[in-house]
């Protein structure tokens, strides 16, 4: 059969479909973000809805036919609709435009995002999904940062304003602006909450402003360029500003903001950032050099030449080849891991690159993306060169240029047609506070890269005599350490629970002495979920008592 959905004449381009065999049931999604679903074989409309003002990219409906999932890639929808009782069971967007900016949360369960579409939106770590967005910008957002308490998250942006959101009511509670009107391009808050600062990059100010009051505190001016990069130092009063004019200043909070250090650069500098302890000072320059200073003494401690790590494949389009092009690459966002042992730096590249401070050495290079449809992806260079020594006397080279020319058209493209490869990028990294994960913005989203994987079958150093038959068995033999190590290389829940309170209490103190010093922890781990919902509370706190007085120093050391 055939059938027309353009009978009204409003004509609308079908662009996604899918087909649920066992109930019948063809959903169609088209370029205005309105889709059908239609009963087969009568072709029986039993509902539509309009979406999105975006064209539906792709459909998707679920093995029971109750749900259907939507993607829109415009403007980075996803939703999931239950089409009998025609409610949505998730609904998520992302940024339209690309992110620009992040910041971790004090406990590493919330990570808030800027992007250059105006919004500010925070995404839970464990579940991966956004639940507030904040829309009060009319620009773009150039940096966002949470407050030592966590409740608050403060965002900066080309608009002229820092606004301030509350995450328990989910309101903009301050807006803070400038006399005269600014582009804000950096935004840092001190290590108590209480002071916000926010540089411009067209006056080449720093404004401070008070949290409590809202009110303009001071306006520090000495920069002859526009100011690209702020840091608090988090255990002293004192703010570092990185500008285009060569220099970061050190600008003392306690002595009336006076200029206490300025540091020169050999090139333009794109961002500074402190050490969690705050004794020391890393700043990335536009010649691609990380350095790094003792800012007490105003002395540097030692660089970190990046430019070959940013290296990528060669454009498309490009008249030089790749080497060339990575001189002008340099790193645009530095971050120090939790320990301050290693920095983490990334830029104009698909490499976000992690590197020993001490040694100044390149740990691990992190590949951002492997897809070749992006520009510059391809490392290996062909480029066939032709040549042609004294040409036969009837040999038409116009014919030979001719054709030369069009192979080159036809492998780059007709270079009036308006078509680009879009090209990857790194816009902001930042380490977990937990010290265990790091996010990225880049264009091709939010990532996390984690230590923890949250996997629900995690087997510890499994082995093939490892079976739960196998640990009853060694269960009813009364070897209780053997059995709760085996529970916990199996690592099922239920199981480990089981084999804990089979223990009686009288053993614990011999089962606690003798457990391995690698299954101590997991075990705390253990008894900490267990606490929440167990009944059995004395016997796990003795449990937890036996463990600590036991092993509780080698914790204390580690």
């Amino acid at each position: 059969a055939r059938y027309f959905f353009n009978k009204e004449g409003d004509f609308n381009n079908l662009t996604a479909a899918a087909y649920h065999k066992k109930t019948h049931l063809l959903v169609t999604g088209f370029a205005s973000g309105v889709f059908h679903l239609h009963e087969l074989p009568d072709f029986n409309l039993i509902h539509s809805l309009s979406i999105s003002d975006q064209r539906i990219a792709s459909i998707s409906i679920n093995c029971t036919g109750d749900w259907i999932a939507f993607g829109c890639s415009g403007l980075g929808q996803l939703l999931v609709w239950e089409w009998q009782s025609e409610s949505y069971v998730l609904k998520q967007q992302g940024h339209f435009n690309s992110m620009v900016s992040l910041a971790y949360s004090p406990d590493g369960q919330y990570i808030v995002t800027g992007g250059e579409d105006g919004k500010v939106k925070v995404w839970n770590t464990s579940s991966s999904f956004c639940f507030v967005t904040f829309t009060e910008h009319n620009s773009g957002v150039t940096a966002v940062t949470f407050t030592s308490t966590g409740y608050v998250v403060l965002s900066a942006s080309l608009d002229g304003t820092v606004r301030a959101f509350d995450l328990h009511r989910y309101r903009n509670f301050r807006t803070f602006t400038s006399p005269r009107p600014s582009q804000f391009s950096c935004l840092a808050v001190d290590s108590s909450g209480e002071i916000v600062a926010a540089g411009s990059q067209d006056s080449f100010e720093i404004f401070i402003w008070s949290m409590q009051s809202g009110r303009l505190l001071d306006v520090l001016a000495g920069h002859e360029g526009p100011i690209s990069s702020l840091s608090f130092n988090p255990m002293k009063c004192v703010l570092a500003s990185a500008s285009w004019d060569k220099t970061v200043k050190l600008w003392d909070m306690l002595d009336s903001w006076r200029t206490k250090e300025t540091l020169i650069i050999n090139s333009d500098v794109l961002v500074v950032a402190f050490r969690p302890d705050g004794k020391e000072l890393a700043v990335a320059a536009l010649n691609g050099q990380i350095t790094f200073w003792d800012h007490e003494n105003a002395v540097q401690t030692g660089s970190i030449e990046g430019r070959h790590d940013l290296q990528m494949g060669r454009k498309e389009l490009d008249k030089i080849t790749a080497k060339q092009a990575a001189k002008g690459k340099s790193f645009t966002t530095l971050c120090y891991s939790a320990d301050g042992q290693s920095i983490l730096a990334g830029g104009l590249s698909k490499f976000v690159c992690i590197y020993n401070v001490k040694e100044q050495i390149l740990m691990k290079k992190f590949e951002i993306s492997c897809n070749h449809s992006l520009d510059a992806m391809e490392v290996c260079e062909h480029r066939s060169l032709f040549l042609i020594s004294s040409p036969p006397q009837d040999f038409d080279c116009e014919l030979v240029v001719n054709l030369l020319n069009h192979f080159q058209i036809s492998l780059l493209g007709d270079m009036s047609y308006r078509h680009f490869k879009p090209e990857i990028r790194v816009t902001c990294v930042r380490f977990c506070p937990t010290g265990r994960s790091w996010a990225a913005t880049t264009t091709e989203g939010l990532l996390l890269y984690s230590l923890d994987s949250g996997l629900i079958f995690d087997p510890f150093e499994l082995d093939i005599d490892v079976t739960p038959s196998n640990i009853h068995k060694t269960l009813s033999q009364k070897e209780y350490t053997m059995a709760i190590v085996m529970a916990f290389k199996l690592n099922e829940k239920k199981l480990i629970q089981e084999v804990i309170e089979a223990v009686p209490s009288s053993e614990v103190d011999v089962v606690c002495s003798s457990l391995p010093d690698l299954y101590v922890e997991k075990l705390l781990e253990f008894l900490a979920s267990a606490f929440e919902t167990s009944c059995h509370l004395e016997f796990y706190l003795i449990w937890a008592q036996k463990l600590l007085m036991l092993h509780g120093q080698k914790l204390k050391t580690r």
